[in-house]
């Protein structure tokens, strides 16, 4: 049985903390936990954000495998690859509120 302490998980897991610790991406992780499925459009319109900043933050957040994303037709729509990736936000926001 591997131990949570081994190096590779370490560094896996900081990726994936680093890869979700800034606000525009804290923000993604949960507007998708609200709603399962969005494409860039939905997400930059709801964020009031650019279009090429969503792109940016969408791209490194499934580049650490946080998101996956799938194309049906011109769109392609982001999910998270992971429920658990959500319970990261809800836990900061019940350690912090």
């Amino acid at each position: 049985m591997k131990s949570r302490f081994e190096i590779d998980f370490l560094e896996t897991s900081s990726e994936i903390l680093r890869a979700i610790a800034h606000p525009i991406r804290i923000a993604i992780v949960d507007l998708l936990r609200a709603h399962p499925k969005l494409s860039v459009t939905e997400i930059h319109e709801r964020l009031s954000i650019e279009q090429a900043i969503a792109s940016h933050h969408l791209r490194i957040l499934k580049d650490k495998k946080v998101l996956a994303s799938k194309r049906e037709g011109k769109n392609t729509f982001y999910f998270l690859k992971d429920a658990g990736f959500s319970e990261i936000v809800q836990t900061l926001e019940g350690l912090i509120v």
